[in-house]
């Protein structure tokens, strides 16, 4: 019975040996392995046949057809590894690259006529020596509101509906809390401060043509001994002048912050029809462009300034509004849209 085995093992090697090199996928490499190496295949099934073979013979018996599985084995991972080379270099041929051909050229991104703005207003106040301090999204009442006299209870806050989240935070209505933030930090040995803090905002207003939920300002702010209204005035209309042209003049009219005292409106003169009066004026030949005014004394007092001694003025400059103003903007929701058509028309600028 022993020699009857090995013959057999011999045989179904031959006819496996035979029939694997004319295999050519892998659909049939799966049928091959089940039908002579599964635990169930031929090859596997000898070894059922061994409790006929005399113990004596069956160790010698078991290695043969081990060996000769073993064999077969071999050669079916092979065979496997070959048709897999095949098949990935069949695969690369396909799906090759010609390298020499022209690639397709990728859209280059746009600059957002937002950043535009930032930048050469950030441009203009480093050449006038002010350093760029960036303010914090998220805000205590404290540096939004009370150091910039604005207690829990007074009525300006109704102006600006506020986003509140919890534990006494909020999201900024204005970058003038960085001004604050300044004041407090350099409070400790006053020193002189001249400053500039872009940033966005955030106010609860109707989301219209000419209003936004979130909106970008850039305040700034100067401290010093011996500042007055005429410093704000020449600096305001250094800044027109480069921003909107050398032929640009400004005015100051009243108005109401609770920060500022005096406070005013600073206006310039229409771009489009230098001050005759048009459509984009509305006939007056200005347009407003700010808000400004001299530090209040109770601000400079709460964030640690002896008023007695020091004195400064702030402004702020609403982005969006410069930008319309300059390129022609029609809708202030357009910046936040992500419309490449919109994005095209400042390339260059």
């Amino acid at each position: 019975m022993s020699n009857v085995l090995i013959e057999k093992a011999l045989a179904l090697r031959e006819e496996a040996m035979e029939k694997l090199q004319l295999i050519k996928d892998e659909i049939a490499l799966d049928g091959f392995f089940a039908t002579y190496l599964s635990k169930k295949g031929s090859i596997k099934g000898l070894l059922s046949n061994m409790k006929d073979v005399p113990p004596e013979e069956r160790g010698n018996v078991g290695s043969e057809v081990n060996r000769l599985s073993a064999e077969v084995q071999k050669a079916f991972e092979e065979r496997k590894a070959d048709i897999e080379k095949r098949k990935l270099e069949k695969r690369l041929k396909e799906e090759a690259i010609d390298i020499s051909m022209p690639g397709r050229k990728a859209p280059s991104g746009r600059i957002n006529p937002y950043h535009l703005i930032i930048d050469e207003v950030t441009d203009i106040f480093l050449s006038m020596g002010y350093e760029v301090i960036e303010g914090r999204d998220v805000e205590e009442d404290k540096y939004n509101f009370e150091l910039l006299n604005v207690p829990k209870d007074h009525p300006s806050r109704d102006m600006q509906d506020t986003f509140y989240l919890d534990a006494g935070k909020l999201l900024r209505t204005q970058t003038s809390a960085a001004q604050a933030h300044t004041m407090v930090e350099r409070s400790v040995d006053p020193t002189p401060i001249r400053m500039i803090s872009p940033g966005k905002a955030y106010r609860r207003d109707d989301d219209d043509m000419t209003h936004s939920h979130q909106f970008a300002q850039i305040e700034g702010l100067v401290v010093d001994k011996n500042i007055s209204i005429a410093n704000l005035k020449a600096t305001l209309e250094l800044f027109a002048k480069k921003m909107f042209g050398p032929k640009r003049e400004i005015r100051l009219r009243s108005s109401y912050f609770p920060f500022t005292e005096p406070s005013v409106e600073v206006d310039v003169s229409c771009f489009a029809c230098g001050g005759k009066g048009c459509n984009i004026c509305k006939g007056t030949g200005w347009i407003e462009i700010l808000g400004a005014g001299m530090v209040n004394p109770k601000v400079l007092e709460m964030c640690g300034y002896d008023p007695e001694v020091w004195s400064g003025f702030a402004f702020g400059v609403g982005v969006e509004r410069v930008a319309m103003l300059r390129y022609g903007i029609d809708d202030i929701r357009r910046f936040y849209a992500n419309d490449m058509k919109f994005l095209d028309g400042f390339i260059g600028k």
